[in-house]
């Protein structure tokens, strides 16, 4: 049996889900005041000076300090639902799925809000790990609750969710820089800028 894990944002989703789901549970006016006191570090994330860990801590912050908890976890829950179905890559969702049939464990291990991920994952027999946000007395504080599920914390969490050593092989799936700590971690890795391979066998990346 093999270890599959998956990116989800841009690997088994056609374009970045976290930004669309913010805009509709974010209030509209939030949103304004947000976007001008955002605009210089997005414009240094596009130009490679600013790390986008740190544009999605400032988002999270000016979004959603203060939030009732329940509500955006409902709300999480309820979007994915209606929008992730016609968001996501039919070829990433058929490898999964194959991956699945012939009795791999799956991981979909994402920066983004692991409760958003939850019901899909789920429903397609995977695993979910994703960043989560702090809260208090119900109120989501704007920070996250550890460090974001980037980078080398996806290779943690995987450690923490399963021994990678009972597995045969390990596959992973990536399509940024984000992803390069768990696709080193595999046997069988697959940088997706160059492309889905056709098997289930490609040749490792470096």
């Amino acid at each position: 049996m093999d270890l599959a894990l998956f990116d989800f944002d841009g690997t088994l989703t056609t374009q970045e889900t976290f930004p669309r789901f913010l805009r509709c549970f974010v209030p509209a006016e939030r949103q304004r005041a947000a976007r001008w006191a955002l605009a210089p570090l997005v414009a240094g994330y596009r130009l490679g000076l600013v790390a986008g860990t740190r544009v999605r801590a400032e988002v999270v912050q000016r979004g959603l300090a203060g939030a009732d908890e329940a509500a955006f976890n409902a709300a999480a829950r309820d979007w994915a639902a209606r929008e992730l179905p016609g968001l996501l890559r039919p070829q990433a969702l058929a490898r999964l799925r194959a991956h699945r049939a012939r009795g791999d464990t799956v991981l979909v291990v994402s920066g983004n809000f692991e409760v958003l991920l939850q019901a899909f994952a789920a429903a397609e027999g995977a695993v979910a790990l994703g960043s989560r946000l702090e809260s208090r007395e119900g109120r989501l504080t704007g920070r996250y609750a550890g460090p974001q599920c980037v980078l080398e914390e996806k290779v943690l969490r995987v450690h923490a969710e399963v021994d990678t050593g009972t597995f045969s092989r390990i596959h992973a799936y990536g399509d940024t820089r984000e992803d390069r700590p768990m696709l080193l971690l595999a046997d069988v890795a697959h940088y997706l800028p160059r492309g889905w391979p056709a098997t289930l066998d490609p040749e490792r990346i470096d």
